[in-house]
Formats: C-alpha cells, sequence, structure tokens
C-alpha cells in the first residue's frame, strides 16, 4: 500500500512540474523568440584622437655644485 502511495505521489508531482514547465514555455513563448531574434543597434567603435607631446626641461639657470661639498672637504 505505501509503494502505491508513494508511487501516486511521484507521478503526481512529477506531472505537476512538467505541467509547470509546458504553462511557463507557452506563456513567455513570445517574449522569448523576441529576444533570441533580437539584433541590438551596432555601436562604432570609438576612435581616439590624441596628441602626445612631451615637454622638455627648461636649461637650468644655476651653476653645478658638488652635491656632497663637505664630504669632499672632509676627507
Amino acid at each position: 500500500m505505501f509503494a502505491l502511495v508513494a508511487a501516486l505521489v511521484f507521478t503526481g508531482s512529477f506531472l505537476l512540474a512538467a505541467g509547470v514547465i509546458v504553462g511557463m514555455l507557452l506563456t513567455y513563448h513570445d517574449k522569448m523568440v523576441a529576444a533570441l531574434a533580437f539584433e541590438p543597434i551596432p555601436r562604432q567603435v570609438p576612435v581616439y584622437r590624441l596628441r602626445i607631446s612631451r615637454r622638455r626641461a627648461a636649461p637650468s639657470t644655476r651653476q653645478e655644485r658638488p652635491a656632497f661639498a663637505a664630504a669632499v672637504l672632509a676627507a
């Protein structure tokens, strides 16, 4: 008796699940077809026009001096 009830519950739940799946497919069929057939508007690839310029350092007006003048004198 238990096997018969278990088989009926299993069969009923399987049929309910299959019915829900088929119902959802029928309900959303138009939206699924529209989503699969959709072709997005092609976007143009952005082209960046950059002018690369590297500024040069201005010549120094200071006179050159040794960095470690005190160390040179101490040695």
